[in-house]
């Protein structure tokens, strides 16, 4: 890509990775669903009225805002409330590279290179290095939760890369209204009218910013700059620059939260890490030798 394109990515991943921090700090305010449903709900709210609607299928916007809106970031909040880490649910959220990567490849017949594929196979045994303590006891649910969170992004991946070259701000306003009302009814019927109710009237300042955030750089900005990238580039060579959320994730978290990571946390992010290097870095660096 592009260095200016390049850089973009590097601040989406930055901004992604502290909303991790973000969405902790709201779900111990507000029921999940019901954050989720204000992030929306603002992101859209009252952009739709100014933003013109996109030049894409009215069922491509629909498909778009479910899958990021009620699918991915649903089982996220959930999954953050229910006891995942913030700093662990960045960097297990970046299994979204190796599905994107996969269903492009299915649905797009778009080739992954030798060294994206070698890649994609190091960071997904990352994975399998944090996922094997966790697949026992009260942290399955929330870790398998998360994977299926990652899955829903890769889908979202694939539908915005279907739009094609479309006015992306218009992209995520309206699609964002996809997700409010489905988010809204599920959070009345699993937490309870009184519950919502009592969550609405209770917000602070805090809360308030914390809708903001992840309703303005979070979405409107950050999923228009990516999915401007996924419509201009092949999918193996945005979404590896994901994998960089768990450093702005895990930083934030230490620093905010105090969250700290056990070792094998850290050697599967490692692990992840030295993937991505591969994926982005391995063909450059065999076609220079070559070229030598």
């Amino acid at each position: 890509m592009p260095p200016v394109h390049s850089l973009a990515a590097i601040l989406v991943a930055v901004i992604w990775g502290l909303s991790f921090v973000v969405i902790k700090l709201g779900v111990g305010a507000v029921p999940p669903l019901l954050l989720c449903a204000l992030r929306f709900f603002f992101a859209a709210v009252p952009a739709v009225f100014f933003v013109p609607r996109p030049k894409a299928s009215l069922g491509n916007v629909v498909a778009y805002g479910f899958f990021l809106g009620v699918a991915q970031f649903g089982l996220l909040f959930a999954a953050i409330a229910f006891g995942m880490p913030a700093s662990l649910a960045s960097l297990v959220m970046q299994a979204q590279v190796f599905f994107t990567i996969l269903f492009a490849a299915l649905v797009m017949n778009e080739r992954p290179g030798l060294y994206q594929i070698a890649g994609g196979l190091v960071g997904f045994c990352g994975l399998l290095v944090i996922a094997v303590p966790r697949l026992s006891g009260s942290g399955a649910g929330p870790f398998l939760m998360t994977v299926a969170a990652a899955a829903a992004w890769a889908v979202a991946n694939i539908v915005s890369k279907r739009a094609g070259r479309v006015d992306m701000l218009g992209y995520i306003v309206w699609a964002s209204l996809v997700a409010p009302l489905p988010l809204l009814g599920l959070s009345l019927l699993l937490d309870g009218p009184a519950q919502v109710a009592s969550a609405l009237t209770a917000m602070n300042l805090g809360t308030w910013g914390a809708v903001a955030y992840l309703a303005y750089p979070t979405t409107v900005f950050a999923f228009g700059v990516w999915a401007y990238l996924l419509s201009r580039h092949p999918a193996a060579t945005v979404t590896p620059f994901a994998l960089l959320v768990p450093v702005a994730g895990i930083l934030g978290s230490a620093l905010v939260l105090g969250e700290a990571m056990q070792p094998v946390e850290a050697l599967g992010g490692a692990v992840i890490l030295a993937g991505l290097a591969l994926n982005l870095f391995g063909g450059r660096v065999l076609a220079r030798q070559r070229a030598l």
